[in-house]
């Protein structure tokens, strides 16, 4: 669509068009709802605040926010490709790319990631006994600089150079010869800011769990959530850190000249090398925070205690370990050479070890327990056999001599939205349902939330199982059409009426949380009979949970003293707990990493200098400025 302005013609695609328009009624909207219900006073003070809970909901919501958006994306793809030969909109060629690009991109980096990082802010610090995280500045500043990430990414689309090199960005394709508009600029610097949040929140959670637990609270009687948590933590801290190298690496090649993926010296295959020891970890720190949720919720429900919790933790710690060495799994047909991809082979049949004892585990844990089939429980027990079915076809992909088949096609993609939506998606859902009223203080309706999982799930199956026959009828992946000879219209249609199955069930959750919040009633501090230390807390959790600390005798302290009829034993002799304030500095230092990145897009290096320089004056600030002084005083005069 052309737009006369200023004598000038103006060229904009439709669909951009269409979200400009979307977006600005929708947020004249927002802003109407805002002063009518005179919500910013707490806007304001969520802007702020350093408190893991508060912290943790702002992930969440974010996250469901990007989770519509790129949820959006992929109807918009199954539509065009719902029949043979289709011209949907203008979702063909490189607008196509742009589709799937961003789909993927915002799907792992700003849905996935954000949502499971709120939980393990909301839960983690509760289940072991902090009053909250090591740093609750540092907390907030993650947020800021995911949220800040996440926006420029965003703004690409609405300027209408979104990245178009795929959610891997793959070179010599994400190079500035081959893709020179700023589109993927965008996605280096969007994933660079967003990356470092992720890195500085995994500092925190490390140095949290392993300083700041209850008295008695051994790593040997931490529920499964937080040692998930843990071990996933050190994966984000040297996963992502490979993944900034590559980015900066990548920007240098596409801003200043250099080589490092292309030409004489340089090499695609070491962007694939970097990308994948970031990208292969990064499926199990999508998927071992799931595992810990699954752990949590189906003791609870099954009113036992989680069956072989040592083999839990162990195989977890060797699920992460394992991580490390299969990324060479996504370039078998790269020519690494028969003793690289048979090594390669045989680790990634291995991680299926640790992964099949859990799934055991949970297994018989549910059996002999007394099960209670809520909400998080029909996810946990939806989860088991479709993770299976995503496992099956994962050691299908380790077979070197298969992958030549089964790569780049359609197999690929349902094998991987098996794993992740499978057990990711279905763990975050788990973990809402499950602590929403540490969140909220109310629990969200049980039957409007088993439509939910029931639509959900049968939509996914419906869209993702008849995509591996796709594959092996040879569909290629990131292809915008396809033929009526190739035979696979019918199997393409009903993957297409399933993905608008999946989207219709986020309608039954949307309006689950309106009534809930609208016309449900307040939990108590134990709204299901838990087993874990967050459920002696009131709901939602107070800014200082634990007065008097507990003290830990055993794992699932709380049910057994719910057993015996006892109160839990507690002290007031422990280490001085992390204080929350209220600060401004946090949003300010992601805004100026977002003006250099700007800057650094268009060249403007002045904006740049401006960005750094405010960089560099917020650390003095924060250097010169202790906000718990207020705090310190307001508390010594009560006293």
């Amino acid at each position: 669509m052309s737009i006369p302005f200023l004598d000038q013609l103006f060229s904009m695609p439709s669909d951009v068009i269409s979200a400009w328009i979307m977006t600005i009624i929708m947020g004249v909207l927002l802003t109407i709802y805002i002063l009518k219900k005179k919500k910013l006073p707490i806007i304001w003070s969520y802007m702020r605040t350093t408190n893991h809970r508060k912290i943790g909901t702002l992930y969440i919501l974010f996250g469901i926010l990007f989770f519509l958006r790129a949820g959006i994306d992929s109807l918009l793809i199954r539509t065009q490709l719902a029949v043979p030969n289709n011209d949907f909109w203008v979702f063909q060629g490189d607008k196509y790319n742009e589709l799937f690009t961003t789909h993927g991109t915002m799907m792992i980096f700003f849905v996935a990631m954000p949502l499971l990082i709120g939980l393990m802010n909301v839960a983690v610090p509760l289940q072991i006994g902090a009053r909250d995280l090591a740093f609750p500045f540092l907390n907030a500043v993650s947020f800021w600089l995911f949220l800040a990430g996440a926006i420029l990414f965003n703004m690409s689309f609405f300027f209408n150079t979104a990245p178009n090199a795929g959610w891997t960005g793959y070179a010599p394709l994400s190079t500035e010869v081959f893709t020179p508009d700023v589109g993927n600029d965008y996605y280096v610097f969007g994933l660079q800011i967003s990356g470092l949040g992720t890195i500085f929140f995994a500092i925190n959670m490390i140095v949290t769990i392993i300083r700041n637990r209850a008295p008695g609270m051994k790593l040997t009687r931490m529920p499964l959530f937080p040692w998930s948590s843990l071990i996933t933590s050190f994966l984000m801290l040297i996963a992502f850190g490979v993944l900034s190298i590559a980015l900066y690496l990548l920007m240098f090649d596409r801003m200043f000249g250099t080589a490092f993926f292309s030409g004489n010296e340089g090499s695609p295959v070491y962007w694939q090398h970097l990308f994948w020891i970031f990208g292969h970890p990064e499926v199990y720190i999508l998927v071992l925070p799931a595992f810990g949720i699954f752990s949590d919720v189906i003791s609870t429900f099954s009113k036992k205690r989680i069956f072989g919790y040592p083999a839990m933790v162990v195989s977890i710690a060797l699920i992460g370990f394992l991580g490390f060495m299969v990324w060479a799994h996504h370039m078998f047909t790269v020519g690494l050479g028969p003793m690289a991809n048979t090594f390669f082979a045989i680790t990634t049949m291995l991680i299926a070890v640790p992964t099949g004892i859990k799934i055991f585990n949970w297994l018989f844990t549910i059996r002999g327990g007394v099960v209670r089939v809520t909400t998080p429980m029909l996810f946990a027990l939806g989860f088991i056999p479709t993770f299976v079915m995503g496992g099956v076809t994962g050691v299908m992909l380790s077979v070197a001599a298969a992958n030549f088949q089964y790569h780049d096609s359609h197999f690929v993609v349902a094998h991987f939205h098996y794993t992740i939506i499978g057990g990711t998606i279905l763990g975050i859902f788990a973990g809402l349902y499950y602590w929403y009223p540490k969140i909220t203080g109310k629990v969200l309706d049980d039957k409007l939330g088993k439509f939910h999982f029931w639509l959900f799930v049968v939509g996914f199956h419906l869209t993702f199982l008849p995509m591996h026959i796709t594959g092996l009828e040879g569909m290629p992946r990131r292809v915008f059409t396809y033929q009526w000879s190739d035979g696979i219209f019918l199997l393409n249609l009903t993957s297409t009426i399933g993905a608008f199955l999946m989207g219709s069930s986020m309608l039954f959750f949307g309006w689950n949380i309106y009534k809930t919040h609208k016309y449900g009633e307040h939990a108590g501090n134990d709204p299901w009979n838990g087993r874990t230390l967050e459920w002696t807390v009131k709901s939602p959790s107070p800014e200082h949970p634990f007065d008097p600390m507990p003290v830990v005798k055993e794992i699932d302290p709380y049910w057994y003293a719910k057993v015996n009829n006892k109160s839990m034993r507690t002290t007031t002799d422990t280490r001085p707990a992390p204080i929350s304030v209220n600060t401004i500095l946090p949003i300010l230092f992601a805004f100026s990493l977002f003006v250099i990145s700007i800057g650094m897009i268009y060249t403007w290096y002045w904006m740049s200098a401006i960005g750094g320089t405010l960089t560099f004056l917020l650390f003095i600030v924060r250097t010169l400025t202790d906000e718990r002084k207020a705090l310190y005083r307001e508390e010594h005069s009560h006293e």
